[in-house]
């Protein structure tokens, strides 16, 4: 999957699973758009659709960390490199 592909795909699931239109990809999601703990959570679970694998405690750990839209895109990258 390309950066691309995953910028798209990220955009609409906040799009359409959070209602937050056009994000800055530097925006800080939880200061700027109200993103808690639990829109995290389902946030990994979509995250987990597009990958077609399951993250592992310490993957999601790691995601927890996640501040920005680029953030997700570069975590999303490299799980994505890691399981080719």
């Amino acid at each position: 999957m390309t950066r691309e592909e995953i910028k798209t795909e990220i955009l609409r699931i906040f799009r359409d699973q959070f209602e937050i239109e056009d994000p800055g990809l530097d925006d800080d999601l939880r200061e700027v758009h109200e993103f808690d703990s639990i829109d995290a959570i389902e946030l990994l679970g979509e995250i987990e659709i597009i990958l077609s694998s399951e993250l592992t405690r310490a993957e999601k750990k790691e995601a927890m960390e996640i501040r920005t839209i680029n953030h997700i895109l570069d975590y999303v990258e490299s799980l994505s490199l890691a399981r080719a």
